[in-house]
């Protein structure tokens, strides 16, 4: 296994820790679901990123990737998505009172989350496009699950400690306005990721 990771790590961080579509949904499953929210999205993301491994490990990613029609019919399947998510987030930061935080409605599920990374055109090339350069020269299975148990643990720290800062550590502030804003601005951003994708 000849695996890069002092060159993997520079070129994961800045995809990682910007602001993307696990963010907003950590984010808004923290708010709405508490820990255990916060947790589904996670294992949901990392189940995605387990499945681009895969995938590109086993040949089917570059397959796709290169029928136009097929890539075609997944971007607009997960810009769809995508938008889907935008719309609900935004109509639940609307909808917005304080018996939302009696059960934890409104947490994205694990299936959500891993849907959304799996869907999502811009995670796909990425393991393509970037991935790829750092499984070694042999490019095998294990090599990118290796890559993507780094890209994981990167991603759960930032989404653990960002949601600490934003939600947790927030107690006295109001969960109503929070929640509101967390909603309806995640999934404007949400919207507008899927429409930037679509274009890309």
């Amino acid at each position: 296994m000849d695996v890069n990771l002092a060159g993997f790590l520079p070129a994961l961080l800045p995809v990682a820790l910007s602001p993307g579509a696990s963010f907003t949904l950590a984010m808004n499953s923290a708010l709405a679901g508490g820990r255990s929210g916060l947790v589904r999205t996670l294992v949901g993301t990392a189940l995605g990123i387990y499945t681009h491994a895969l995938l590109i490990g086993l040949g089917v990613t570059a397959v796709l990737v290169a029928s136009p029609a097929m890539f075609g019919v997944l971007k607009v399947a997960g810009t769809l998505y995508l938008l889907w998510l935008g719309v609900q987030l935004i109509r639940s930061g609307l909808k917005a009172d304080a018996k939302d935080f009696s059960g934890g409605e409104g947490a994205i599920t694990l299936k959500s989350a891993w849907l959304a990374n799996v869907l999502n055109p811009k995670a796909i090339v990425f393991y393509l496009t970037v991935v790829s350069q750092f499984a070694g020269r042999q490019g095998d299975i294990t090599d990118y699950l290796v890559l993507a148990s780094v890209h994981i643990a990167v991603m759960c720290l930032w989404l653990m400690a960002a949601s600490y800062l934003l939600i947790f550590s927030a107690s006295k502030a109001d969960p109503v306005k929070i929640k509101k804003t967390v909603n309806i601005a995640g999934g404007a951003l949400l919207i507008i990721f899927s429409v930037l994708a679509a274009f890309h």
